[in-house]
């Protein structure tokens, strides 16, 4: 049963049933001798991974078959916090049964996702996410050993952070997952960043290939473009035109209605927000062009940007959405 007298009110909330469960009796606790190795037909294979970064350290132990790199069974001890043996605890039930090259796939990620009890709902809070990155790495350090390697040997991703050993794919992932807007809640996530800094943005004592701002605006595009693409084509789709026919091929009518549901969907509000809005006046398909005559009402109509920013921007939404031949004409 959970220690819910240690944590109480909403922090202790912030974790779920099966890590509250698996930090008061975690399954895969313990070591494995030599001697149940060989009782199992197995090499034994002693891990350790330490992280600088909160002093929290695990060894991991695999009995594996040599023949078919299965691993028969799997061991942990942890030296660190109530989070760090429930990711070791996931992680070692994680590899049972893999073969070592399957188990070096593991990620982070997914030892934090198989410690969830809702499939959208972090397993623990943003400062404890950390924690499973040690129980990825340990997994790393004992596929070496038994293959007579070097770590990095397996690694096929790009490390942002050193210091907390954290990925690019693992920063991106979680940024997407959690909506994260700022470099601050990245490191409250992930660790990174929150040791050298060099890692943060140009500028630090080290310089890097990638840093945290960067890849925090770059994430935040490619998800705003997502976004943008998933509501025109919510839009289009609403406006009842078939979509097995392109724009280009579509009726003038119907390229009407299709460019007034983009509109309506992600221009609009927009405009509507500083108290403007537009009317299409005409659609006209040149072939080469196809122009889009429209007239702004309210505030917009007299406005500077209508032929600066405010115009390029409902080109670009509509040109992303429907076709890049789409030109806009304000009369």
């Amino acid at each position: 049963m959970a220690r819910k007298n240690l944590i109480n009110g909403s922090i202790w909330d912030e974790y779920s049933q099966k890590v509250q469960e698996s930090m008061n009796n975690p399954k895969n606790m313990g070591e494995i001798s030599e001697e149940q190795a060989k009782e199992m037909g197995c090499k034994l294979i002693v891990a350790d991974f330490g992280a600088e970064s909160c002093g929290d350290a695990v060894r991991l132990y695999w009995a594996v078959d040599e023949a078919s790199e299965v691993i028969k069974e799997a061991k942990f001890k942890s030296f660190g916090c109530g989070t760090a043996i429930a990711s070791s605890d996931y992680m070692a039930e994680l590899c049972k049964g893999k073969t070592v090259s399957e188990a070096v796939k593991i990620t982070n990620i997914d030892v934090e996702r198989a410690m969830r009890d809702e499939p959208d709902k972090p397993a623990v809070p943003p400062q404890k996410m950390h924690c499973s990155v040690m129980a990825y790495d340990v997994i790393k350090a004992a596929a070496a050993k038994f293959k007579g390697v070097d770590m990095a040997h397996f690694e096929d991703e790009i490390i942002v952070c050193e210091c907390a050993r954290v990925s690019l794919g693992t920063i991106k992932e979680v940024i997407r997952l959690n909506d994260l807007k700022s470099v601050e809640e990245i490191t409250q996530y992930t660790k990174a960043g929150a040791f050298c800094k060099s890692c943060v943005k140009p500028g630090g004592h080290e310089a890097k290939e990638y840093y945290l701002v960067d890849i925090l605006a770059e994430t935040r595009a490619e998800m705003e473009a997502e976004r943008l693409a998933k509501n025109a084509e919510v839009a289009v789709s609403g406006s009842g035109i078939s979509g097995d026919l392109s724009f280009e091929e579509l009726t003038i009518v119907k390229k009407f209605k299709a460019i007034e549901a983009v509109i309506d969907e992600q221009i609009r509000p927009m405009l509507m927000m500083d108290g403007g809005n537009l009317e299409i006046i005409d659609v006209q398909d040149g072939g080469e062009n196809i122009d889009v005559y429209i007239r702004y009402l309210g505030a917009c109509s007299g406005c500077a940007s209508g032929a600066g920013g405010t115009l390029f921007a409902i080109e670009d939404v509509l040109q992303s959405a429907l076709s890049a031949k789409i030109r806009v004409m304000p009369v």
